[in-house]
């Protein structure tokens, strides 16, 4: 969801708490089959950026109604409804944390939404 479908490697590996050099032994293969390439990051020759191909974006496509499937099914169907509004008010917490005021405001009648 980067701009131009790219970020540097060292921000990746941070959001997927993994070191970097475990993120590129995956990187390489993501490389390997068409999804993602390597490039330096021409602001700064020290870091890497990787990019993702259309190919890469294909299989984010086709990927993702499973995905949301599967999570439903592991989280979503097992809290019940008091619980998943407690989730959505920690994660709204979580986010406005990382990210003031990018985090959309709760609903109202949810406790920080008013």
């Amino acid at each position: 969801m980067s701009p131009e479908r790219t970020a540097r490697m060292s921000q990746i590996a941070d959001m997927a708490h993994v070191r970097l050099s475990h993120l590129s032994r995956i990187a390489a293969r993501l490389e390997g089959r068409g999804w993602i390439r390597r490039r330096p990051d021409p602001e700064d020759g020290r870091a890497t950026l990787a990019v993702l191909t259309d190919d890469g974006w294909d299989k984010v496509v086709a990927t993702a109604p499973g995905h949301v499937e599967e999570v439903r099914r592991l989280v979503f169907d097992n809290l019940s409804a008091a619980q998943v509004r407690q989730l959505q008010q920690i994660g709204h917490r979580v986010m406005e944390a990382v990210q003031p005021g990018r985090c959309p405001r709760l609903p109202p009648g949810t406790a920080d939404g008013n």
